[in-house]
């Protein structure tokens, strides 16, 4: 439809509802009107506010002009669903705004700008959709024009409205300072009401809501509630905006210097920190002797790091991570001492006793002086109690190969990041313990010692045994994968060698990678000669006795052994011998007499009372108790079995914070002591009168494990016999319900200790002879070793005679039975 034919549709529609809108007519004599519709999607005009509109919709445009060609009046109605682009008639507000067209452009995109002005609230009556435009019907909405000081109230609210309009367009320059000043020219609340709402940034149906509230006062009272939200935004916003204008002030002021220090530098023939930084980085580079992979990357970080700001906030992570991959050995290798006379020296000087552990470091130089680099190099497991001398022994292995030695402690990680390094997208990144390790070491070949590889742990950050996997695989660790270098780095050439106190809690997987070598505990001839060659030199060297000539004879040395210490190893002995020397090196300094002989005799003073009694604890042959040997993360220990009998119902009871299986090893000697209770010499129908405790002592230690069954069978049976258990011999073995005796574990370090605590006879299964060979021939002294296979022969050995000792009296008690059973078994 054109321009013109679409004024005429309307002209002619203007004089139809015209007649048939007569009876509306108001009594003052003003009637209904029909005027075209401008259409407002985003914003909404207000009564006496002239206000610029884009308009670029079709039927906007073509009510535009019809309204040109007449007499430029439009009724502006507000949209209620803005994303509605093509609304019904129901579609609008019911009330709107008369307005009259001050302006009009034509764009080149085919839109148009208006400058309208507002005139007066008008209610739509009905909407008239004919041609390609809406009209409406609109009736005017008359308000009161009275002044502020006639309306009750007015003039307290329109001050707090100013206040608070002021202080928006202070805090937001696009509402100008004209906007403020008319609203300090508007004379009644109704007018400023509507001049603050034109200029607020609500939404449309906020706004609508304002232009349908009739009465001024009720509608500046809403408009001081927007005005308070879009306050506190843009309060906000000002806050938000003057901290960022402050860094970026900062930033710029920073920039700003930083370019005048570098045109002064370049002035002064200097380069800038930045520069010095990447040209060092860049010579080192060149001068390192990197594999092509490494090289890459790091070339590659290099020229990021030229090409960055000098305040951005990478270049120290860059930088850290270049110096990272320079100054790790890539290629830089010790040469092997291969001199088995030398490697042997060395070893003796710094250790005593440890053949097996020598043989193998020996074994190991003769092959790789024969095979060269054809040889896989071993990984090595050092297992034995705290204190035998593990740790030193890597050190030693270092110093006879010629090598640099690393240790590393692994004990407690949890985390597989410490293993393999974090990633540099994480801050504080750093790589993992391995790679730390061979930038210590400078070489590609040290010895990396991984202590207390036992004591890993796990949680949800990974498990770092599974990492170790790969480090202590040859077949895998050519290629180590770090997660912070992002390169291959090759762990081949390493010697690792790896320590645990126990290989139960080592997964197996790791253990099937490592060669076991075990340090048993030392003999107290061993630690005699020790103490002679190594501790006392050197804690009379490190107290500052050297040259006061202090003794300690054998017998003194043997008493801080048997009555001071109880232990495997031998670090609680130094301990002992230091504060003696302490004590003396104090009397020195003090100018006092100071002995140069330490007696046996004199050992109270200096370390008070002795701590533990040599010898078997247990005063002589008991009924009820009998000696078990343990095996703990300190070496072998003994352990006694006590058990009572009362009267009872047949229970059985076991303390002494016992774990599941050594529970059942108990109930299992009780099920042996019941079936061959005949053979035994008990009376069956005893035990269900009985109650049965047995009990193991120091019950503040946790105890578990099989090894205590014929210990714990040999307890109960001499408490239900009466016959007393011979207090010289020690025993080891799992039961079986048959009265069988099975192999168990650590009988080495088991046997040790009882040669410790004076033990004369050891039990042990018969199945665990073929270990004797690791048993050191000074071990044996003194020392009868019985293999058993079955309980029978168990009891022979260890049970005196019934009445040889006297102790308490045994608990019997006959179960008084019906005469009709006892008849009726006679009759059977």
């Amino acid at each position: 439809m054109t321009n013109a034919s679409s004024g005429i549709a309307w002209i002619d529609t203007l004089a139809r509802v015209s007649d048939a809108s007569a009876d509306l007519a108001r009594a003052d004599g003003d009637g209904p009107a029909l005027y075209p519709v401008l259409q407002l999607r985003s914003d909404l005009v207000f009564p006496r506010m002239v206000t610029p509109l884009m308009v670029g919709r079709e039927e906007s445009l073509i009510a535009i002009e019809v309204a040109m060609d007449q007499d430029h009046v439009l009724v502006a109605v507000g949209q209620r669903d803005p994303s509605d682009q093509a609304p019904s008639s129901e579609d609008f507000y019911s009330v709107g705004v008369e307005v009259k067209i001050l302006r009009q452009l034509r764009m080149p995109d085919g839109s148009t700008s208006i400058l309208v002005q507002g005139r007066e609230r008008v209610k739509v009556v009905q909407m008239v959709e004919e041609g390609s435009f809406l009209s409406a019907v609109v009736e005017t909405i008359w308000e009161p024009t009275q002044d502020s000081s006639v309306i009750s109230g007015a003039e307290p609210l329109m001050r707090a409205a100013l206040k608070m309009f002021e202080r928006c367009v202070v805090l937001n320059p696009a509402l100008g300072d004209e906007a403020y000043v008319a609203a300090l020219n508007a004379s009644d609340p109704g007018w400023l009401a509507d001049l603050i709402a034109s200029a607020l940034s609500a939404d449309l149906a906020a706004k609508q809501e304002i232009l349908e509230t009739f009465d001024p006062l009720e509608r500046l009272q809403r408009v001081t509630v927007l005005l308070g939200r879009d306050l506190d935004l843009l309060e906000l916003e000002a806050r938000i905006r003057s901290r960022v204008q402050d860094e970026l002030d900062k930033s710029q002021r920073e920039y700003f210097l930083r370019e005048q220090l570098r045109a002064i530098q370049r002035e002064l023939g200097e380069s800038d920190e930045q520069g010095r930084e990447v040209a060092d980085l860049r010579h080192k580079l060149q001068v390192a002797d990197l594999p092509p992979l490494a090289r890459a990357k790091a070339e590659e970080e290099l020229r990021r790091l030229s090409t960055m700001p000098p305040f951005a906030p990478e270049i120290s992570m860059v930088r850290t991570y270049l110096e990272w991959l320079i100054d790790l050995p890539w290629r830089q290798a010790t040469e092997d001492n291969m001199d088995l006379q030398h490697a042997a020296s060395v070893l003796a000087e710094n250790h005593y006793g440890l053949q097996e552990a020598k043989d193998r470091i020996l074994e190991h130089i003769a092959v790789r002086k024969l095979a060269g680099d054809k040889m896989r190099t071993p990984i090595l497991c050092l297992v034995g109690p705290p204190g035998t001398g593990k740790t030193s022994m890597g050190r030693s292995v270092a110093q006879a190969l010629g090598r640099k030695f690393v240790r590393v402690s692994i004990g407690g990680v949890r985390d597989e990041a410490e293993i393999r390094g974090h990633r540099r997208t994480y801050v504080g990144s750093m790589p993992g313990r391995i790679i730390q390790a061979m930038r210590t070491a400078g070489t590609v070949n040290p010895v990396v010692m991984l202590d207390e590889v036992d004591k890993l742990g796990q949680d949800v950050r990974g498990d770092p045994s599974a990492a170790l996997l790969e480090v202590l695989d040859p077949e895998q660790n050519h290629e180590f994968f770090d997660h912070y270098l992002d390169v291959p780095y090759d762990l081949s050439q390493v010697l690792f060698i790896t320590t645990a106190n126990l290989l139960d809690y080592i997964p197996g997987p790791l253990e099937d990678r490592m060669e076991v070598i075990r340090f048993p505990g030392y003999l107290e001839e061993e630690k005699l000669e020790i103490a002679r060659q190594f501790l006392v030199p050197r804690q009379l060297e490190q107290t500052g006795l050297a040259n006061h000539r202090l003794v300690f004879p054998d017998t003194t040395l043997k008493t801080i052994i048997r009555e001071y210490t109880y232990e495997a190893g031998l670090r609680h002995f130094e301990r002992q011998l230091a504060k003696v020397c302490r004590k003396v090196a104090r009397r020195v300094a003090e100018g006092r007499n100071a002995p140069r002989r330490i007696n046996a005799a004199r050992l109270p003073k200096y370390l008070g009372p002795p701590d533990y009694e040599f010898g078997l604890q247990e005063g002589g042959d008991s009924i009820g108790v009998a000696t078990g040997l343990a095996w703990t993360e300190a070496g072998g220990d003994l352990v006694h079995v006590e058990v009572t009998l009362m009267v009872g119902k047949g229970n059985l009871q076991l303390t002494g914070q016992l774990g599941e299986i050594m529970q059942e090893s108990g109930q299992a000697a009780l099920s042996y002591a019941r079936a061959h209770a005949p053979d035994l010499g008990i009376d069956p129908e005893e035990f269900d009168d009985l109650d049965i405790h047995i009990h193991l002592p120091e019950g503040a230690i946790p105890k578990d494990g099989p090894s205590a069954g014929i210990t714990i069978a040999t307890a109960l049976i001499s408490a239900l016999t009466g016959r007393a258990v011979r207090r010289d011999v020690a025993m080891t073995g799992e039961i079986t319900l048959r009265g069988r005796v099975l192999a168990v574990g650590g009988l080495k370090e088991k046997i040790l200790a009882a040669h410790r605590a004076g033990v004369k006879i050891v039990l042990f299964p018969k199945k665990n002879e073929k270990g004797l060979v690791e048993l050191p021939p000074r071990a044996r002294r003194g020392l009868e070793l019985v293999p058993v296979e079955d309980m029978n022969q168990v009891l022979e050995r260890v049970l005196l005679p019934a009445g040889t000792v006297e102790d308490a009296p045994r608990v019997r008690r006959r179960r008084q039975r019906p005469a009709d059973d006892s008849a009726g078994e006679e009759d059977s």
